[in-house]
């Protein structure tokens, strides 16, 4: 991570160009997205909010490419992802995305160095350098003594900067937060989302994060409201 300050650039890193997503059911097709259209600049910290059942975590989920759209297209720093095969779907989103879960996902029968380094891992860096990397990253965030520890011996907030160490191990130009203090307190919460404040401004890294906290929200960036997979509005708050 480089101290780049607080200056920021206005290029577009993500675009979503009419996105819809259409689910079958039992009950026939429901449609969690429809026709959602936005852009997202460099080193942006963005929430998006809306209600339960909005489609805001489907659309994370889509932007992140863990899932595909039905129709229309999202574009990172320039690439239509969708046109990409799936090998090199998941190598993108590998390097150029690291995601952060309201549960933390991290695996418990090993330790904290290791969950962190697992994105590393998978991308093929050198055992000494991803060791290395990890542990400057927990100093980074507070918990390089938690560094031995397995992630269940651990607070709940600690938990979640494990997650986030491990969503930075790569480097990432976009982090993705679902829900990233809904399993905290709101002490812990808003510390973990300091954290992510700090990551914006200070290395300027884009934060898309979904929240149904108005007060989160208010603290970021820009908020883009969701309603019945539609964009509500757009709320500029910097």
């Amino acid at each position: 991570m480089n101290d780049s300050g607080d200056m920021r650039d206005d290029s577009v890193v993500m675009k979503v160009d009419n996105v819809t997503k259409v689910f079958e059911s039992a009950a026939g097709e429901v449609a969690a997205l429809q026709g959602v259209s936005l852009s997202i600049r460099k080193g942006e910290f963005v929430a998006i909010v809306g209600p339960s059942g909005s489609g805001k975590s489907t659309l994370l989920h889509i932007i992140g490419a863990l899932d595909r759209p039905t129709s229309g297209k999202v574009f990172i720093r320039g690439v239509d992802i969708f046109t990409l095969n799936d090998s090199e779907l998941a190598t993108m989103r590998n390097y150029l995305i690291g995601f952060i879960f309201q549960s933390y996902n991290l695996i418990n029968r090993t330790t904290v160095q290791k969950n962190v380094e697992l994105p590393t891992i998978i991308s093929g860096m050198d055992h000494a350098d991803r060791s290395r990397r990890a542990r400057k990253i927990l100093e980074v965030l507070g918990i390089s003594e938690k560094a031995g520890f397995k992630p269940s011996n651990l607070s709940g907030g600690q938990q979640q900067r494990v997650a986030i160490a491990r969503a930075l191990m790569n480097d990432p130009a976009i982090i993705l937060a679902d829900e990233p203090t809904g399993n905290l307190d709101t002490k812990t919460g808003q510390e973990v989302f300091n954290l992510l404040r700090m990551l914006s401004s200070k290395f300027r890294r884009t934060i898309v994060m979904v929240t149904h906290n108005p007060d989160l929200a208010k603290a970021s960036d820009r908020a883009i409201f969701i309603r019945d997979g539609m964009v509500e509005k757009e709320v500029a708050y910097r």
